[in-house]
């Protein structure tokens, strides 16, 4: 029975808790018989319409960011327990673009929503045209481990506001966050409605054995390739943010202090775990030395070693992710940092100079608090050698130069960036935030989200009181004529 349109919000949200007692409890051990039985009810509960329901769309999105800030300290306590993140890390990285998109959401879906007319041309004269949004169906979104609150709800209530059902897969890996989320989520939405699904590697790959009708995946490269290639059977659309070496372009007319600032702020936020950090730096060679030693001067506000206690750094994730950045640290190329300890998963923001394109570093995404600065006189060879590499999610320029910055952003091909400024561009919901080439496809935020998981339906409609013979047999050359006229 679906959700009725006329309940007050108190009393859909009651409906949703009723629901969940009729559902058998969701856990690993029988998530692979119970996988296909959960899709098969969300489908069921999709085709009854009640998603469409715009009051219900907006009841369960206040809902949800009710139940975020009702259990803010527990969530807290989840994600410091996985990575030692500081509660304000936490809102100002996490939880805060989830409100954000909440409030922006329940603010703009009444309009979104609507069907817009288009104009239908003379040669369908007298009619009229529109096109109508509407929801894709039943979702999967499979979030990221290095923001796991944000990666993994904002997808998901993105989806809800666009009127489907959603399952969400987040990351194994922040294990006490995602067991804080499945318990929120679980406790209180239907599972025909939304559902979090718990598992490893293996879970995912059942997952992806099954039907949908968008597939939402954050994560790297390789992984990216294979959510394609299960999306691929089904001819489920997808939207893949994925990663990539984002370069930054630091030119002689930058201010040096700010930008150093700026670029060691976004680099080792997260210890350097976000997908959009930059990755290295091609710095004008007439200053290297002044920009490596205000870079030094930033890094110095971090901790240098795991006993030093520090609210605004955080762990590796686990042992693999720690030995595998270790191995990119080249001694005789570390000018700061380079400490690690494996107990503590700590590495201190290290900075490599006198880099080049065929170092180990240089490979592939550091995903770590690893900073390689190389450096050009050439502009043109620069842009040349960033265009030889896969297209990357973020670009950051700092420069004065106006005709430089237009010269790099018309060259270079990237998700998204920034002039003069690293990251912050994810904060704008009027910025469509994706990758594109290897750094993914599609994006999401904003109207941007709204789009990705809604299919825009195009309706032609006619009256019958008039019907010209114009495209009926038999054919002539005044027909021929006058249809060329229309179409001018």
């Amino acid at each position: 029975m679906a959700f009725p349109y006329n309940r007050t919000d108190a009393q859909i949200a009651h409906l949703s808790r009723e629901r969940i007692s009729k559902f058998p409890i969701f856990t690993i051990k029988n998530a692979m018989t119970a996988i296909h039985d959960l899709i098969a009810r969300q489908r069921d509960y999709f085709n009854s319409n009640a998603t469409k329901d715009i009051r219900l769309r907006i009841a369960h999105l206040r809902q949800l960011r009710d139940l975020i800030a009702r259990h803010e300290p527990e969530l807290n306590r989840a994600i410091r327990e996985d990575f030692g993140k500081s509660e304000f890390e936490t809102f100002t990285t996490e939880l805060s673009l989830i409100y954000h998109e909440i409030d922006l959401l329940i603010t703009r879906l009444p309009r979104w929503s609507k069907a817009k007319r288009v104009g239908a041309g003379l040669l369908n004269f007298p009619a009229k045209s529109y096109i109508m949004p509407e929801p894709l169906g039943v979702t999967l979104v499979i979030g990221a481990w290095n923001y796991p609150i944000q990666l993994s709800l904002l997808p998901a209530l993105t989806a809800l506001a666009a009127g489907n059902t959603v399952m969400l897969k987040p990351s194994e890996l922040p294990a006490h966050t995602a067991n804080v989320l499945a318990r929120l989520v679980n406790d209180h939405f239907a599972p025909e409605y939304f559902h979090v699904v718990q598992g490893d590697a293996q879970t995912t790959q059942e997952l992806l054995e099954h039907h949908f009708d968008k597939i939402f995946f954050t994560g790297s490269i390789p992984v990216g390739r294979m959510v394609y290639q299960a999306a691929a059977r089904h001819l489920t659309p997808v939207t893949l943010e994925l990663g990539g070496k984002s370069p930054v372009f630091v030119m002689a007319d930058c201010n040096i202090a700010v930008t150093a600032r700026r670029i060691v702020w976004a680099k080792f936020l997260n210890a350097g775990q976000t997908c959009v950090a930059p990755d290295y730096l091609l710095v004008e060679k007439s200053i290297e030395e002044r920009f490596i030693e205000a870079l030094k001067a930033e890094a110095a506000r971090y901790p240098q070693h795991p006993d030093t206690p520090a609210d605004h750094y955080l762990q590796i994730i686990n042992h693999r992710n720690f030995d595998r950045l270790v191995a990119l640290i080249d001694p005789t190329k570390v000018c700061f940092g380079g400490v690690h300890d494996r107990q503590a998963r700590f590495i201190s923001p290290t900075l490599l100079r006198d880099v080049t394109f065929d170092d180990a570093v240089m490979h592939d995404e550091i995903f770590g608090p690893i900073l390689p600065v190389l450096t050009f006189t050439s502009l043109d060879d620069a842009i040349a050698r960033v265009k030889a590499q896969p297209k990357p999610l973020s670009c950051y320029i700092y420069s004065e130069n106006k005709t430089t910055i237009r010269k790099i952003l018309h060259e270079v091909s990237f998700g998204g960036g920034a002039v003069n400024e690293s990251l912050m561009h994810l904060a704008s919901s009027n910025l469509p935030f994706g990758g594109v080439g290897a750094s993914g496809m599609g994006s999401y935020h904003g109207k941007a989200g709204f789009d990705t998981f809604t299919h825009y339906k195009s309706i032609l409609q006619k009256p019958t009181f008039w019907e010209p013979n114009l495209k009926y047999a038999p054919y002539s050359l005044q027909k021929l004529r006058l249809i060329r006229m229309l179409l001018r």
